[in-house]
């Protein structure tokens, strides 16, 4: 069947959707980067057009208020997305290939969990961590945000294993492999775009987690990124400059690891898909 050959009106009319869209999409950044080059008397003349002279001082300004931010937020992120993967990794080999007492009950505890809201177990958890000492840690918190982590990779990842082919398991086994070996060399090669998407995810949803932060860590230069902006907006509430240039730094981690990094969660995502 012949293709039918779009008219111009329907290539303009496309077109322009896609530049309204994008124009859309960056429509913010378009306004944080215009605001963080003027004092306040600019912004409140011109806020939407570049003025004259331009304020590099914001941006200085900024960088000395929210790196240690960025710090945490990376030692935070990095650390919860490892501790999750190293632990979810091996416990769905374990629950996609054997039968292990209780298991059952576990599952459905398992997903009981993905069910419950996050807020709806802060208190006993908070009690918790100051039983265990973990309040004011970003050790601590990154231990108990990996944690949090571990129901939704468990879940899908189980789900992945039990899809492999058994051959794979049994020419390991017969080859001498233990069952770490089996976890290295079959279940991480075999799963690698779905690991890849749900390191992203988690890594994403550390740097961005803002109640638990802000109700156990207390001084200000162990707070992640989140908590450190919102305190930050309402010390520079009148400061316009920096406080728009401290949002576009604290915007650009995130947006260098979806351009290094979107390749591989398109991929894992599109895998999940064909599973599913």
């Amino acid at each position: 069947m012949s293709r039918v050959s779009e008219g111009p009106i329907a290539r303009l009319l496309k077109h322009g959707y896609l530049w309204l869209m994008l124009a859309l999409v960056y429509l913010p950044f378009y306004v944080m980067l215009i605001i963080s080059f003027k004092d306040n008397k600019q912004f409140y003349n011109h806020p939407w057009v570049p003025t004259f002279p331009l304020h590099w001082e914001n941006w200085a300004e900024a960088w000395d208020t929210v790196g240690v931010f960025i710090a945490n937020s990376v030692f935070l992120a990095v650390t919860a997305t490892l501790v999750t993967l190293l632990v979810a990794v091996p416990a769905a080999y374990v629950f996609g290939r054997y039968r292990v007492p209780f298991g059952g009950i576990f599952w459905a505890g398992l997903i009981i969990l993905m069910l419950m809201p996050g807020v709806a177990n802060l208190i006993p958890l908070f009690n918790l961590m100051r039983r265990l000492s973990l309040l004011n840690s970003l050790m601590g918190l990154a231990v108990v945000t990996a944690a949090g982590g571990q129901v939704f990779c468990l879940f899908v990842l189980r789900n992945f294993v039990e899809d492999m082919p058994k051959e794979f398991f049994e020419c390991a086994r017969i080859d001498g492999a233990s069952h770490l070996q089996q976890v290295i060399h079959v279940v991480i090669p075999q799963c690698g775009g779905i690991i890849s998407a749900l390191a992203i995810m988690n890594f994403v949803g550390a740097w961005n987690s803002f109640i638990l932060p802000l109700i156990v860590i207390r001084d200000p230069e162990k707070l992640p990124l989140a908590v450190g902006l919102f305190r930050l907006q309402g010390a520079y509430v009148k400061q316009w400059g920096p406080l728009m240039a401290a949002y576009f730094i604290s915007a650009i981690p995130l947006v260098i690891l979806f351009a290094f990094t979107m390749r591989l969660f398109i991929r894992g995502i599109s895998e999940g898909a064909i599973k599913g």
